[in-house]
């Protein structure tokens, strides 16, 4: 458990950076003398790297042991750091949030991987439980961390302060990973590298420009030529990958989704992280440019909500260990449901508080639903498929959260309204067109969840669904070394 413990550690270091840079915008524009669109890319690059490379990950998780991957994996974090940190201009600083993210796109899929290697079924809820801190309290908290230490500081701060925690837990690394895990060697597809690069990176890229707004004519037409483009290519990819899984040397292997509960549990997860996503992107806006707060006021609106994500993450974890996945993601859904319902109609002049109530429902029904479905999908695979799995996993959710930034940031610019006219980017129409839609979507995953049923362990051949609800003792899976 404390190899465990040191990669939660070392993943919430790695995925705060994610939305770290979100504050630091304005700042950035105003100290590099660059475009909005430019400095935009320090994000955009980021989400595409992740997009890149964490679906190679099952492929390299299976080919190399876990102590070589966490060490890539820091390292990678860990330089890219220090040369955001002493970059004098945008290129090289772009540069280091590049090879941040090539190290950050490794260290979730390791996670899991470990987790399902490690820990048997009986209590793998409450240790998913504190993945799911990771997975959605480290996002949340960027805006909030930026935000503080740009009140007192320079924006080369954000790295500073990281290279600490990198370096410590490279260095605890080194000295306690142990090596876990179902290996198989086998040859690189090249061809699936290329397919899967341009596809989920094209994808990613159009979903992030139109995400931008669509500034111009122009710039609408690449996003939705890259949308198209990425989409076909990653059809072309999932051809190559069924066609190689017949020789078990696919990059992806895609038999994953033969589990019901697997890809049901997918299914979800890809529309609560939209969600997610999207509110962490929109609501700071909506504070700021709506409500007239600064950028740490809104960063410590959707804290509460974070760190109370966090706080019963573990304790959910146990509920499902105890009582199986079922009633825990149906009240997931309800409470996702009512909050976007409820920001739907925010206004000009929404208390500050109000909207703290409002993401911390929000927070509370993603709680119920990660945990549950991640522990209860991941368990359904046989050990051999947990890179897979775990890479399939990394991968739907950037794409997801990729999307939910679009869709939201593209329907509350859309719905704008009158003020738009007058120069604002952000309204309180387009906030309340934006959480309506994103109401509608959660809706989905009401009957969704209904169908969600507690699965025991395979130690081989596919999934098994065991059905009742109050019989589910879970068989135990013997480790793989």
């Amino acid at each position: 458990m404390g190899v465990i413990r040191l990669l939660l550690i070392s993943a919430f270091v790695v995925i705060l950076n994610e939305t770290l840079m979100g504050n630091a915008i304005p700042r950035l524009i105003d100290d590099l003398g660059i475009t909005a669109s430019a400095a935009q890319w320090l994000t955009t690059a980021f989400m595409l790297t992740l997009a890149v490379v964490i679906p190679i990950t099952g492929f390299l998780m299976q080919r190399f042991q876990t102590r070589p991957m966490f060490l890539a994996a820091m390292s990678l974090f860990t330089l890219g750091t220090v040369i955001a940190a002493v970059s004098p201009g945008f290129e090289l600083l772009l540069v280091g949030r590049i090879v941040q993210a090539s190290g950050t796109a490794i260290m979730m899929p390791l996670l899991f991987t470990t987790v399902f290697a490690l820990v048997p079924p009986a209590i793998r809820g409450r240790v998913v439980g504190n993945i799911s801190i990771v997975i959605a309290v480290a996002p949340a908290l960027g805006p909030t961390v930026s935000g503080a230490i740009l009140q007192i500081a320079d924006w080369r701060w954000l790295f500073i302060v990281m290279v600490p925690f990198a370096l410590v837990a490279l260095a605890l690394g080194a000295a306690r990973i142990v090596n876990v895990g179902v290996y198989r060697p086998g040859r690189l597809d090249v061809l699936s590298v290329v397919l899967s690069a341009l596809g989920f990176g094209g994808f990613v890229y159009g979903l992030a420009q139109l995400g931008e707004g669509g500034e111009s004519e122009n710039g609408s037409t690449i996003a939705l030529a890259s949308l198209i483009g990425g989409a076909v290519i990653i059809g072309l990819f999932v051809a190559r990958q069924i066609h190689l899984q017949r020789s078990d040397a696919a990059l992806l292997d895609l038999r994953t989704f033969a589990s019901r509960q697997f890809a049901l549990s997918i299914s979800i997860v890809t529309i609560a992280s939209m969600a997610l996503f999207g509110a962490i992107i929109l609501l700071p806006l909506y504070v700021q440019e709506v409500l007239g707060y600064d950028a740490l006021a809104a960063g410590l609106a959707i804290l509460p909500g974070a760190l109370l994500q966090g706080i019963l993450a573990p304790f959910i974890g146990r509920r499902y260990d105890a009582v199986g996945p079922r009633g825990l993601v149906l009240l997931g859904s309800v409470l996702l449901i009512v909050s976007l319902g409820g920001m739907a109609m925010f206004a000009a002049g929404t208390p500050l508080w109000l909207v703290t109530v409002a993401h911390i429902g929000v927070s509370l029904g993603l709680a119920l639903l990660f945990t549950p479905l991640l522990t209860n999908g991941l368990s359904s695979l046989r050990p051999e498929l947990n890179a897979h799995g775990s890479a399939i996993v990394g991968t739907i959710q950037q794409v997801a959260g990729a999307a939910g930034i679009a869709l939201f940031i593209t329907l509350s610019a859309a719905f704008a309204g009158p003020a738009a006219e007058e120069g604002a980017a952000i309204t309180a129409e387009g906030i309340r067109a934006a959480f309506l839609v994103g109401t509608g979507i959660a809706l989905v995953t009401l009957p969704l969840v209904l169908f969600v049923r507690r699965v025991t362990a395979p130690t081989g051949g596919p999934a098994v669904d065991d059905g009742a609800e109050a019989e589910d003792e879970q068989q135990s899976v013997p480790l793989a070394h």
